[in-house]
């Protein structure tokens, strides 16, 4: 989730669509729904398209960054990246 001034006082959220999966469009590009809050009401929805490339880089720089993070029990282990199939813990909060 990304938050930004724009205008006096106005606040945009952007966020990823809840329950929607990126989909991979036929021309190769790959497009991730999201949301576009102003002041916390709906303002509009938009698609980041990334290209194969620039997919790859974000799924690096995710791994990355999420390195030191132990995986969620929500996600289920079957669509957990390889990247972070070591990381996975069986307790429970």
């Amino acid at each position: 989730m990304s938050a930004a001034k724009n205008g006096p006082g106005a606040v945009r959220v952007v966020s990823r669509v809840p329950r929607k999966p990126l989909r991979h469009d036929e021309d190769g590009t790959f497009a991730i729904d999201l949301w576009v809050r102003r002041d916390g009401a709906f303002d509009s929805d938009v698609a980041l398209y990334l290209s194969a490339a620039e997919a790859e880089t974000l799924h690096a720089q995710l791994c990355y960054a999420l390195d030191d993070e132990t995986a969620t029990l929500i996600t289920p282990a079957d669509l957990l990246p390889d990247c972070r199939k070591g990381v996975r813990t069986a307790r429970r909060r």
